[in-house]
């Protein structure tokens, strides 16, 4: 890994946990007893290598009160998986980043139609649960075009309304890749029965592969791809794309609409109830990550890191150990509509200060993008265009919502 050395001159790390989780149902299930209302979330790695052990969890578990099952997942495997497990899981994060082009540039050849032609499958044989999709955006600032052709794949999209799909920015694609790709290429799916949204000209099944997007940047995770002008001009070029995606957002609003576009759907529901927020992922207070061998720490991406360990599973959930934001946020005045972003990046600190500040000054401008449409919204609401409960969403189960 890029950043090991450097790593290693802060933090501790062990690497002797299993590969494959070695933890016991029985254990488990005791633990997740003491929880009012507890949500055990599938990951990785990719958890689909393992669907004997996921089956052995859900048939262990289900008993558990109140107990609900969700997963992250690169989806191609998902027409492997037994559809009566699959249904247990009741929300799904997939991974995609876009158009075919922009996905199968950044994850291989042929993801794209694997993974879209998995959703479709699995929506066929009658999972209802939502599917998010779960972007990572990294190295092109496109979001606006990236982000509008996963909601031509949503339920409900109306394609009359929806930006027309020119081709996006060609990245320099490598030379195992078709020069002829055609990113244009999408089955639209209709209106559910009963969706505000007109279905206009959509083909294809009454579901949509996706309810839902979630997309965050990939940024500061390694100390090698750090380059001071390329970061400055990305995030300008976000920027501009995220300007866009407010006001088209704002404008679906205006039409009974609310686009299930979790970075905006929690950030706006901190501005609109004034609420001081936490790390908005969970991390470290109301979401854990059980390691292979048992442990409980703050985040998946710290697994190996003891110093962010929080308890086991011998621990109560209220005993956990709580960890705040990184101390770089704590003087931030955003602090209270952000909670700090990204505790691991803004933790190792692989990505010198004025690189950082960038990252956080993308999350800075959307926050007050947001701020700017807060009373316009609050109109809306108040003529019952849409409702409070329009904007509605679950907490802690995989979007970060801060990108």
């Amino acid at each position: 890994m890029c950043e090991e050395n450097d790593l290693n001159r802060r933090f501790k790390f062990d690497f002797d946990a299993p590969q494959v989780s070695a933890v016991d149902v029985e254990k488990l299930k005791a633990f997740l007893m003491k929880d009012e209302e507890p949500t055990l979330i599938f990951y990785g790695g990719e958890p689909l290598l393992q669907m004997d052990k996921i089956k052995e969890l859900i048939d262990g578990l289900q008993n558990v009160p109140n107990i609900k099952f969700r997963m992250q997942t690169n989806g191609k495997l998902l027409d492997k998986f037994d559809i009566g497990y699959l249904k247990k899981i009741g929300k799904i994060l997939v991974s995609i980043d876009g158009t075919k082009e922009r996905t199968d540039f950044n994850k291989g050849e042929g993801t794209y139609d694997k993974v879209v032609g998995n959703l479709q499958a699995i929506r066929a044989a009658g999972y209802d649960g939502e599917i998010v999709a779960r972007m990572a955006v990294s190295g092109f600032s496109d979001v606006y075009e990236q982000v509008m052709h996963l909601a031509g794949l949503t339920t409900c999209a109306d394609n009359s309304r929806l930006l027309p799909h020119r081709p996006a920015p060609r990245p320099p694609a490598p030379e195992s890749a078709h020069a002829d790709s055609d990113i244009c290429k999408l089955s639209y799916l209709p209106c559910q029965a009963g969706g505000r949204s007109a279905p206009g000209k959509l083909l294809g099944n009454s579901r949509g592969v996706f309810d839902s997007i979630h997309w965050q940047l990939d940024v500061g995770f390694y100390s090698c791809d750090y380059e001071l002008e390329g970061i400055r001009k990305f995030v300008e070029g976000y920027n501009k794309g995220i300007s866009k995606l407010v006001d088209w957002w704002v404008s679906e609003i205006k039409l009974g609409k609310v686009w299930k576009l979790y970075p905006f759907l929690g950030i706006f529901e901190n501005l609109y109830y004034g609420r001081e927020t936490k790390l908005m992922c969970g991390a470290g207070h109301s979401g854990y990550t059980i390691t292979t061998d048992g442990n409980l720490v703050a985040c998946p991406i710290m697994g190996c890191m003891p110093d962010f360990y929080c308890g086991t599973l011998d621990s109560a959930p209220s005993e956990l150990r709580e960890i705040g934001p990184a101390s770089r946020c704590e003087e931030c005045a955003y602090l209270k509509d952000c909670g700090g972003r990204c505790l691991y990046v803004n933790s190792v600190n692989l990505w010198p200060p004025e690189g950082l500040d960038m990252v956080c000054s993308s999350v800075k401008y959307l926050i007050d993008l947001l701020k700017g449409k807060l009373e316009e919204i609050r109109g809306l609401i108040a003529k019952c265009v849409v409702s409070e409960k329009d904007f509605e969403y679950e907490k802690y189960f995989g979007p970060e919502i801060v990108p």
